[in-house]
C-alpha cells in the first residue's frame, strides 16, 4: 500500500441501530467489507457483544461475531479479518481455538485473533456467564488458546477451565497458527498478561482521549511493564481502535468522549501521530459507520500512501 506508515482498518456496525441509526443485517455487512476491501483498506473488525445494555438507552442486541467472521473470510481475498475482541468468558477458550483455526482455514491465513477478558456486565448476566474472577478467567484461557494455536497441543487443569490432552486438529494454513492480540483498557494486571504471551496489543483509544497525545503516555506505560517482564517493547505490536465522526454522525450510546473529525489531511496527520507514539496498526469505528462513512475515509489512505 505505497508508504503507508500503518495499517488502517474499518470496524463494522455490529448492533442493532450502529448503522446510522439502522440495523445492518448481513448484505450490509458484506456491502461495507466489500467496499473496505476495495478500497484499499488493510483489516476488517467485528466486534464480540451479544446484548448491550447502557443506562438510559434501549437494549442493543448484536451478530454472533465468529459467524459474521466465517462469512466475510469466505468472500473476501485480501483484508485481514479480526474479532474485536472475542470476549473468552463467553466461550470455552479451547473451543475458541478450534474457531479461530477454522476462520483461519476460510480465510486463508487472514485472520489476528483478538481476545480479551469482556466487561459488560450485562451481557454475561443476560447470557448466563460468570462474571466473577474475569482476570483469572482470562488468564487461564490465554494458556490453553495460545498453546492450542501455536502447538497444536495443550494439557491444561486449572480452577475455571480444562483441556486435558487436546489436540487442534486440522491445522490451518499457519503451521506456527495466527497473531494473538490482546485488548485491554489500562488495567495493569491485563496488560502484563499481554505483554508475556501476545503478539499484539490493542488500546480502545476513547479510554484515554481518543487522541495520540494522551494515548501515548498507555504506551509508555506498556513499554515499562514489557521491560519488567524481560520483553523488548518493540517486538509488541500496537493497535488503536480510533473513533471518526463525519456530517450526518448519529452518535453512539454511551460514548462521552469527543470523536476524531476534520479534513482527511487532518484525520491523516493524527495517524502519523499515533504512528510517532508506536501504533502500527488503526482501526477506525466511523460514523455514520455505512459504505457512504467507508467512502469518506478512503482520501485518508491516499494522504497516508503518499507519504
Amino acid at each position: 500500500m505505497g508508504k503507508r506508515p500503518l495499517k488502517i482498518g474499518i470496524m463494522l456496525p455490529e448492533s442493532e441501530r450502529e448503522m446510522a441509526g439502522e440495523t445492518g443485517g448481513w448484505n450490509d455487512q458484506l456491502a461495507m467489507t466489500l467496499k473496505t476491501e476495495e478500497l484499499g483498506f488493510d483489516s476488517v473488525w467485528f466486534c464480540d457483544h451479544l446484548l448491550m445494555k447502557v443506562p438510559g438507552h434501549e437494549p442493543q442486541g448484536a451478530w454472533e461475531a465468529w459467524s459474521m467472521l466465517a462469512a466475510l473470510a469466505a468472500r473476501t481475498s485480501r483484508v485481514e479479518l479480526g474479532p474485536f475482541v472475542s470476549c473468552t468468558g463467553y466461550r470455552n477458550p479451547a473451543l475458541t481455538a478450534k474457531i479461530a483455526e477454522t476462520v483461519d482455514e476460510i480465510s486463508n491465513g487472514r485472520l489476528i485473533l483478538g481476545i480479551g477478558s469482556g466487561w459488560a456486565e450485562p451481557e454475561y448476566e443476560a447470557f448466563g456467564f460468570p462474571f466473577d474472577h474475569r482476570a483469572s478467567r482470562f488468564e487461564e484461557a490465554l494458556a490453553i488458546i495460545t498453546s492450542l494455536i501455536r502447538t497444536g497441543h495443550v494439557d491444561f487443569d486449572g480452577t475455571y477451565y480444562s483441556a486435558r490432552d487436546c489436540e487442534l486438529r486440522p491445522r490451518g494454513p499457519r503451521p506456527d497458527g495466527m497473531p494473538i492480540m490482546v485488548g485491554t483498557f489500562s488495567g495493569e494486571r491485563m496488560m502484563k498478561l499481554t505483554a508475556q504471551h501476545a503478539d499484539h496489543w490493542n488500546v480502545w483509544a476513547a479510554v484515554s482521549g481518543n487522541r495520540a497525545e494522551t494515548t501515548k503516555p498507555l504506551m509508555e506505560k506498556m513499554d515499562t511493564i514489557c521491560a519488567s517482564v524481560g520483553r523488548d517493547p518493540k517486538t509488541l505490536e500496537r493497535s488503536a481502535a480510533v473513533l471518526v465522526d463525519f456530517d450526518g454522525a448519529y452518535g453512539r450510546p454511551g460514548q462521552n468522549v469527543p470523536s476524531l473529525a476534520g479534513t482527511p489531511q487532518e484525520i491523516a496527520d493524527e495517524c502519523l501521530r499515533y504512528a510517532e507514539i508506536g501504533v502500527g496498526h488503526i482501526q477506525f469505528y466511523p460514523d455514520p459507520c455505512t459504505v457512504e462513512g467507508i467512502e469518506q475515509l478512503a482520501p485518508v489512505l491516499d494522504i497516508l500512501d503518499r507519504g
